[in-house]
């Protein structure tokens, strides 16, 4: 059992992780992965590890690793702004970590630094399981980097058929495109910089940016481009109902919170960590409770 330890004859397996990000003292994750984790009879605990305040910021990520590996944790999970600066202190990646560029799962197992994405599974079976009949022709993402970088992936398996990215770091836009055309088929990722006329033909829209959240307040994009027959999808969570999803609401689309993403890369999570099977279902209902 990975990183686990037994305190005392017939205890439950105990398990160490946590959350490396900014500004995450909000976030549901402790509490969603330490409740699943005790249905399956597991002594586990979640701690969360802010960059907002610690000394030094994203520049002690990697004495923040070594700590980590130091206290006997299974792993970490890694979020924003860090799930592509992660990448040069890990000792290997999976094949869809390499393939998208981005972490945001990392095991720590046999003195090995491991790096996972979840990420793309948990938006595309949210987005699978919420959208099954959107039109996928054509969507629009606001955002290329290590969150954007994932559900682009999981968009193109999908099916939608041209990925329209804007980025305002174009290079970083660029560098998507070009990985997800060389995975997916020439032209199947286009850069964008004209966001109105992006929305004029698109079926939806994906964001993949902080804004929206508590310190990157408003919308993403001009509201008035939203119209009633495109589909939005959100990938912040705290709020759930973002300023964006709220005005795609009233303008009549059809809209896709963050809620579904965590609980699914949560689920891919667990299994990394500690081999848990997790039940999607009930961290459904339990994240509900939390975000009430």
């Amino acid at each position: 059992m990975p990183q686990s330890e037994k305190r005392a004859h017939g205890a439950k397996p105990r398990i160490k992780v946590g959350l490396i990000g900014a500004d995450i003292q909000a976030s549901k994750s402790p509490a969603l992965h330490e409740r699943e984790a005790a249905h399956h009879g597991f002594d586990y605990s979640y701690d969360l590890i802010d960059l907002a305040v610690r000394t030094g910021g994203a520049a002690v990520l990697p004495l923040i690793l070594k700590e980590v590996e130091d206290r006997g944790f299974a792993g970490v999970n890694i979020t924003f702004p860090v799930k592509q600066a992660v990448i040069e202190h890990l000792t290997d990646l999976s094949p869809e970590a390499r393939s998208l560029g981005a972490v945001n799962t990392v095991v720590l197992r046999d003195g090995k630094r491991t790096g996972h994405n979840t990420d793309w599974y948990g938006f595309h079976e949210s987005f699978r399981l919420t959208f099954p009949d959107v039109p996928r022709g054509c969507a629009l993402l606001l955002g290329a980097g290590g969150a954007g970088s994932a559900v682009a992936h999981a968009a193109l398996a999908l099916g939608v058929r041209t990925l329209l990215i804007h980025d305002v770091e174009r290079e970083r836009a660029n560098d998507l495109a070009t990985r997800l055309n060389d995975e997916f088929g020439a032209d199947r990722a286009v850069v964008t910089t004209d966001i109105p006329k992006a929305m004029s033909e698109a079926d939806g829209l994906i964001h993949a940016t902080p804004t929206g959240m508590a310190k990157h307040p408003g919308l993403p994009l001009d509201g008035d481009l939203l119209r009633s027959h495109q589909w939005v999808a959100d990938i912040v969570y705290m709020p759930l109902v973002t300023p964006l999803l709220a005005h795609a609401r009233a303008t009549g689309c059809r809209v896709l919170d963050g809620g579904g993403m965590v609980v699914y890369q949560a689920v891919g999570a667990l299994q990394l960590f500690a081999g848990i099977e997790a039940d999607p279902a009930r961290m459904r209902s339990h994240f509900a409770a939390l975000v009430a």
